[in-house]
C-alpha cells in the first residue's frame, strides 16, 4: 500500500503538497489494480472494489464532515462514527466487495483522524482518490 501521510510534518500545520495528486493517484491505481480480473476473452474487469462500493464509503465521510462543519453534531459525536468506518469496511472485505489494498488505505487514513480538521483532509483526499480511481477502475 502507498504510504499516505495527511501532512508534511508532525506538527499537523501543513498539508503533503502531493496529497491530492501523487498520493490520490497511487492509491486510486492500486485499489483498483486489486480489484481487478482478466475473463477468459482476455477483457479485463473489476471483481471487487466496484465504484459504486466505494461511493458508498465516500458519501459517509463527505456527511460525517458535513456533520461538524454544519454543526448538525459536535466532535465528540462524529469520531465514533469516523472509527467505524473501519468495521463497516471490514465487513465489505469480509463479504468480499472491497479488496485487503482497500481495507489498508482507510486503515491507514482513519488512524490520522484526530481532529475536525483531520477529517476535513480525509475528504478532500478521499475526493481527490475518487476522481482518480475513474481513470482506473
Amino acid at each position: 500500500m502507498v504510504k499516505i501521510d495527511f501532512y508534511k510534518d508532525g506538527s499537523k500545520k501543513a498539508i503533503s503538497p502531493v496529497l491530492f495528486s501523487d498520493f490520490a493517484q497511487k492509491a486510486a491505481e492500486e485499489v483498483a489494480k486489486a480489484g481487478q480480473f482478466t475473463t477468459r476473452d482476455g477483457m479485463v474487469k473489476l471483481e471487487k472494489n466496484k465504484r459504486t462500493q466505494i461511493r458508498k464509503f465516500y458519501d459517509e465521510v463527505v456527511r460525517l464532515n458535513g456533520d461538524v462543519k454544519n454543526k448538525a453534531n459536535d466532535w465528540d459525536t462524529v469520531l465514533p462514527f469516523v472509527n467505524m468506518l473501519i468495521a463497516k469496511t471490514t465487513y465489505a472485505y469480509g463479504r468480499k466487495l472491497v479488496t485487503k489494498e482497500f481495507l489498508d488505505l482507510m486503515n491507514v487514513c482513519v488512524a490520522q483522524i484526530e481532529k475536525p480538521e483531520d477529517l476535513d483532509v480525509f475528504c478532500n483526499f478521499f475526493e481527490a482518490f475518487m476522481g482518480f480511481y475513474k481513470q482506473y477502475e
